[in-house]
């Protein structure tokens, strides 16, 4: 069967882009985005941050290093890899991120504005299981 590889994250940089170079001069951009959620569960409202590390080839890793800072607001779209490798002392480490095929910056917040928050899930048969796997009803 074939697989399929989409992410869709919206969220805010939790760093300034790095911006660097490939050795055969592609640019390379890469920063982190925090993705929150809000749901209700029972009578409290909860919000939970999940931490995802962006990286971005070619012209539009420029453009992200030119205009994206750390707060910002974006919308990525790209697929989801797991690099591994071995440290010195041999220890095996791996690690997921999104490189992102597309970036889409959000418009600044104003002072006093309405927050690009996502909106509280209230579908009433949704739910997070204690180990964060989702149950419906």
């Amino acid at each position: 069967m074939a697989g399929f590889n989409k992410v869709i994250l919206m969220g805010n940089l939790t760093r300034n882009p790095e911006l660097r170079y490939t050795p055969s001069g592609t640019p390379v951009a890469s920063f982190g985005l925090a993705v929150s959620r809000r749901f209700k569960q029972g009578d409290d409202l909860k919000e939970e941050v999940c931490f995802v590390d962006i990286v971005v080839f070619g012209r539009q890793a420029e453009h992200c290093g030119q205009y994206l800072s750390k707060g910002n607001g974006a919308i990525i779209e790209g697929r989801l890899q797991q690099r591994r490798w071995e440290t010195e002392d041999g220890q095996k480490r791996s690690k997921h991120e999104v490189v992102a095929q597309t970036v889409t910056f959000m418009p600044k917040r104003q002072d006093g504005g309405a927050s690009a928050e996502p909106p509280m899930h209230d579908d009433p048969g949704y739910d997070m299981g204690e180990e964060g796997s989702m149950t419906g009803a």
